[in-house]
């Protein structure tokens, strides 16, 4: 069959593969010059299963709003809403139910952990090369941190997922690179979560699906679904020189934003046997037309890359791996000899509009543990949006309408949850059983 995939993100570019191995003619449409340039492009690189869990829980709106008086808040509502994040809010306030959250953290925790298998399945059959590092390291400064992480240790245990709580001396074995001087009670350490390169990843398996026959066409923007029995897609082709600028294709890559003369785009319709939705917030004005109105948010997220500095003297510089911050919610990745600090949850705001007060909490918490190691006169600010939804778990397969499916909604666990979300709508597509139960993530959960 001939299938569209729309946005080529990770989780469009993971789609794209799984459909084109089960054997379908398979075009991928991206109003980018390049694959994981938007919500992909500088994500925390993070894939830890059992810290897959919905932002919708119980008492999370009282932390949200005790959050909102802090200098280095995890989370930050903009001034002004509009009403489609306002209603968006009173849907997720209404999913911090005691019983949707264990419903949904379950849904999460079988996607995650079927991802991550696919992940590793994928890495080793097709000898993907990216940036990675074993072990996740979550640090408890103080005994009220302690405090609010052991339902989240009691959670892990009931779930069966492997981790020590160990002390303060035992983090430092585990991590070298920390810095000595900031307080530090206790750690949670998870031995079989991990930190990747999203973005090389992502180009990576574009290589390999385009070696099976998936074509990508970049700088067209789908404008239009109409759907039916061989639902057709009309998108706005610009020629390359007149469109989003990119620099090199390299992980370092800085978005320096659109032109701003007019660009002479060419309107095409073409049909398909099948569309999969996979543009992340552009879905939204792509399937209202439909009569589909997903409750989709940008949940905006910061990181900082910089390089790290070369001292032959402490080999241990920067993490191993990965470690998380539990207080500020902030992670901190190694990516090859780069490190990356990732954090914040801005609701409402634009893409533009930069926060100082997020970056700065990022750099904090780089000086609190990893002082002076990375070179900050190169660092790469990125903002990026999450789309998702109010309850928590994404929306995966055939939409109701003919002729179109999705994978839509990931929040800020795309890169965790894509390798299975892929795999699951592909099983979907072609009618084959999944392999993990996917009660409660296809579209009828919203309706």
């Amino acid at each position: 069959m001939r299938v569209a995939v729309i946005g080529a993100g990770v989780i469009g570019v993971t789609s794209a593969w799984e459909l084109t191995c089960d054997g379908h003619e398979v075009t991928v449409f991206e109003r980018r010059g390049s694959v994981a340039s938007e919500t992909s492009f500088a994500n925390a690189g993070v894939i830890a299963p059992g810290y897959v869990t919905p932002w919708a829980a119980p008492g999370m709106p009282a932390k949200v709003l005790q959050h909102l008086l802090g200098r280095h808040a995890a989370v930050r509502v903009h001034a002004r809403l509009d009403l489609a994040t306002l209603r968006w809010l009173l849907q997720w306030r209404r999913a911090c139910s005691a019983e949707s959250y264990a419903a949904n953290r379950l849904r999460l925790l079988r996607l995650a952990r079927y991802s991550r298998a696919r992940l590793h399945d994928i890495t080793r059959e097709q000898g993907l090369d990216y940036e990675r590092g074993e072990g996740y390291l979550v640090l408890l400064r103080s005994d009220r941190d302690l405090t609010l992480a052991r339902p989240g240790l009691t959670l892990l245990a009931e779930t069966g997922t492997r981790f020590s709580l160990v002390d303060a001396a035992r983090c430092r074995q585990i991590e070298p690179g920390l810095n000595a001087e900031t307080a530090l009670l206790a750690g949670i350490h998870l031995p079989d979560d991990e930190v990747g390169n999203c973005r090389q990843f992502t180009t990576l398996l574009r290589g390999e699906a385009q070696r099976r026959g998936a074509q990508f066409v970049f700088h067209s923007e789908v404008r239009a679904i109409h759907a039916g029995a061989q639902p057709e897609v009309e998108h706005a082709h610009a020629p390359p020189e007149e469109s989003t600028l990119f620099a090199a294709a390299a992980e370092g890559e800085r978005n320096e934003g659109p032109l701003t003369q007019p660009m002479p785009f060419e309107v095409r319709r073409e049909r398909f046997d099948a569309v999969v939705v996979c543009a992340a917030l552009g879905a939204r004005a792509l399937l209202r037309p439909l009569g589909l109105r997903l409750p989709l948010a940008a949940v905006w997220g910061y990181s900082i890359t910089a390089p790290l500095r070369r001292i032959e003297a402490h080999p241990d510089i920067g993490p191993r791996a990965g470690v998380m911050d539990e207080r500020y919610k902030v992670a901190i990745s190694r990516l090859g000899q780069r490190l990356r600090v990732a954090g914040s949850a801005e609701i409402g705001g634009r893409a533009e509009r930069i926060s100082s007060a997020a970056l700065d909490t990022l750099y904090k918490v780089l000086d609190d543990w990893y002082p002076g190691v990375a070179q900050v006169g190169q660092v790469q600010v990125w903002k990026g949006a999450r789309p998702m939804l109010p309850d928590g778990p994404p929306v995966l397969g055939a939409s109701g309408v003919p002729g179109v499916w999705l994978n839509l909604g990931h929040g800020s666990s795309g890169w965790a949850l894509a390798c299975g979300s892929a795999r699951v709508v592909a099983d979907a597509f072609s009618g084959r059983a999944a392999a993990i139960d996917v009660e409660g993530l296809d579209v009828s959960r919203l309706r």
